[in-house]
C-alpha cells in the first residue's frame, strides 16, 4: 500500500517539477541576442483546454524537454495579459504583442532566428513527436536553406 502512494505521489509531482524554465519574454530576447539560440514564444491564456494538454502531454515530455531549453530560448507569454514589453522599438502590451505577431488561436507557437525575426507561427496542439521535428528543424536552420518541412521529414535530415 504505501507502495502505492509512493509512486502515485511521484507520479503526480512529475508535471510539477519537469522541464526548464521559460522566460518572460525581454528576458528570453536579451538571451537570444547573447546565445545565438533560436526563441520559440509560446503564446497562451489561462482559459485554453489546448494549451494545458501541450503543457501535460508536450512539453512535460523528457526528450522534448531537453531539446526545448537545451537548443532554444522558450518564452511563454501569456496573450491577454496587460504587461507591457518593448519589442523592436515599440512598447506593448502582451494582447498587443500576440496581435502584432497575427496569432488569433491558442496555444501558438512563434519560431524567431536569434536576431528576432519571424520564421513561422504554428497554431494549435502539437504532438511530442511533431514537435520534436519541429524543433530539429528549426535548430538545423532548413528553412534557411529553403528546404520543405515535408523533405526535411521524408530525407530525415536538412
Amino acid at each position: 500500500m504505501k507502495f502505492r502512494q509512493c509512486l502515485f505521489s511521484i507520479i503526480i509531482a512529475i508535471p510539477l517539477f519537469a522541464g526548464g524554465n521559460w522566460h518572460s519574454f525581454e528576458e528570453g530576447m536579451a538571451l537570444a541576442e547573447k546565445s545565438d539560440k533560436h526563441i520559440i514564444i509560446d503564446f497562451y491564456t489561462d482559459w485554453c483546454k489546448w494549451c494545458k494538454v501541450m503543457d501535460q502531454k508536450t512539453f512535460s515530455q523528457p526528450e522534448v524537454d531537453s531539446l526545448l531549453f537545451e537548443k532554444f530560448i522558450p518564452i511563454r507569454l501569456n496573450a491577454e495579459s496587460n504587461e507591457t514589453v518593448t519589442f523592436q522599438g515599440q512598447t506593448l502590451t502582451y494582447r498587443q504583442l500576440t496581435q502584432a505577431f497575427g496569432v488569433r488561436s491558442f496555444p501558438s507557437l512563434a519560431y524567431l532566428t536569434p536576431n528576432q525575426e519571424l520564421i513561422t507561427i504554428i497554431p494549435g496542439f502539437i504532438e511530442k513527436g511533431p514537435f520534436l521535428n519541429i524543433l530539429k528543424y528549426m535548430h538545423l536552420k532548413c528553412y534557411a536553406a529553403n528546404i520543405s518541412f515535408e523533405d526535411f521529414l521524408k530525407k530525415g535530415g536538412c
